[in-house]
């Protein structure tokens, strides 16, 4: 009996660690960036002949007022005089320089947050999905910088290390090694699209538009009940193997 038991608990305890080593560096679901997603629906538009310059104005509202709040007025009037006046390819570009400052922004907000494990992975993982858009153009001009830039999402993801599940699977965060990350991406998309007159203090990374609470869905959320539901299953079978044997030797 002690023995099945033993061999029950070793494979709860195997069963922890591999489900956190597979989830400590996988981005997880970045709930989208509404800034990103807008970018490829504008993009839609302006591809069709003519220009759907009606359309492309309803959709930049969407994310009009987060961009606002985040980056200053400055960025949504280049865009609305680009629809205004119909500029194709002008507005395409601000597009991608505000996605740019879009990531500036989340990984400041990492960096400014980077004890609390899911926000930052939060963020993080909103970098990389807005990056993501941004993909596609540098790759076309420079496939090694495309590499580079997401080998360093990669290597930053590493940094926030893990804080496992009952101490299970923890690695330790590396600021440090986060900050020479960042440094490394931000660097290089301020040169491709041009943002370097914007600081970062100009970013207001306090104000998140979402619930910080309604966005975990990573599995160290632990109030999510849903990411309990393999740890309650053995649980539950172990109890019940439990009974039986006891019931069995009566």
């Amino acid at each position: 009996m002690k023995k099945f038991i033993t061999i029950l608990t070793l494979t709860l305890v195997t069963f922890l660690s591999l489900h956190n080593t597979a989830n400590a560096y996988s981005y997880g679901d970045p709930n989208e960036e509404k800034i990103a997603e807008a970018y490829k629906k504008i993009v839609v538009q302006l591809d069709q002949n003519p220009p759907n310059f009606t359309e492309t104005e309803k959709i930049y509202e969407t994310v009009k007022e987060e961009i606002d709040m985040h980056m200053g007025p400055e960025p949504s009037k280049k865009i609305v005089a680009n629809i205004e006046q119909q500029q194709k390819e002008k507005l395409i570009e601000n597009m991608q320089q505000i996605l740019a400052l879009n990531i500036d922004r989340r990984l400041s907000g990492v960096d400014q947050k980077f004890q609390d494990y899911e926000t930052s992975k939060r963020l993080l993982a909103k970098g990389h999905a807005t990056y993501q858009a941004l993909s596609p153009i540098i790759a076309k001009k420079d496939k090694k910088l495309d590499q580079q830039i997401q080998d360093e999402f990669d290597k930053a993801l590493e940094a926030l290390g893990n804080p496992g599940l009952f101490g299970v699977g923890k690695k330790e965060a590396s600021q440090e090694a986060f900050n020479q990350s960042k440094t490394f991406i931000i660097n290089k998309l301020q040169k491709e699209f041009n943002t370097e007159k914007f600081e970062l203090g100009h970013f207001n990374v306090d104000l998140e538009e979402e619930s910080q609470a309604s966005e975990k869905t990573e599995w160290t959320d632990l109030a999510n009940v849903k990411n309990w539901l393999p740890l309650i299953v053995i649980i539950a079978i172990l109890a019940g193997v439990i009974i039986y044997v006891i019931k069995k030797r009566r």
